[in-house]
């Protein structure tokens, strides 16, 4: 079974087609990278994946389920433009919140670990509004993996990330392609996303222009893709 399936989506705001039938594969234990020019229609297509959009036309699956479904839904972590985690609640509040939410069983030993691994242990009972927007970051993304999900969807992962959250998220992507799991991730900044996929695919003004496996030749000269496939 696909980790993920699209199949002949479109998605219109009006009259303007901002995916243009759409067909794409991650099989389980992908690292796809969704690269084009800002524009392109990446977000869009990540966001139509999670389930957060609704296709105007086609269909999508999350290992066999729509989108939108509790079993897929509990299946994917995401990281988007937004950080997401509540102000007003302490760093462990906000995991533990996320925690019941997943059903986990224990979500405060889940919340410890992963502020741990995201280096926010000592700063665990401070209120995010006092947080540097790094920390914050951080929290994020402990957020994302909090309920170990099947599929990572992240939307600009390393965009506006410091130093610092750039390793973590390194670091546990990493960690989640050597357990298997399948990772989603739009991007233009190539060098970065291309050391970790294992496929692109090349959007186009709302349309796939190339999908398939990640080559050497593509991770040593990260523009190859768009000099290929017509966009300079």
């Amino acid at each position: 079974m696909s980790a993920v399936a699209v199949e002949g989506v479109w998605k219109f705001y009006g009259d303007f087609p901002a995916l243009r039938d759409i067909h794409l594969d991650a099989a389980e234990g992908a690292a796809l990278a969704l690269i084009g020019r800002n524009g392109a229609g990446k977000t869009t297509l990540l966001r139509t994946i999670a389930g957060f959009s609704r296709p105007g036309r086609g269909s999508i699956k999350i290992f066999g389920d729509s989108p939108r479904e509790v079993a897929a839904r509990r299946r994917m972590g995401f990281i988007g433009h937004g950080i997401s985690v509540y102000d007003e609640l302490s760093a462990l509040e906000n995991l533990m919140l996320y925690g019941r939410l997943y059903g986990l069983p224990n979500p405060r030993q889940s919340a410890l670990e992963w502020l741990e691994r995201t280096g926010l242990e000592r700063v665990r009972d401070g209120l995010v509004r006092e947080f540097s927007r790094g920390m914050r970051q951080r929290l994020a993304v402990a957020r994302a993996f909090l309920h170990g999900p099947s599929l990572l969807l992240l939307d600009e992962p390393f965009t506006a990330l410091d130093d610092k959250a750039i390793a973590v998220l390194q670091r546990l992507l990493r960690e989640a392609q050597a357990e298997g799991k399948t990772i989603l991730m739009s991007t233009h900044q190539l060098r970065e996303a291309l050391e970790l996929a294992t496929h692109v695919a090349l959007l186009i003004r709302g349309k796939v222009v190339f999908h398939g496996p990640c080559t050497a030749e593509m991770v040593s000269d990260p523009g190859f893709v768009y000099a290929k496939y017509g966009e300079q």
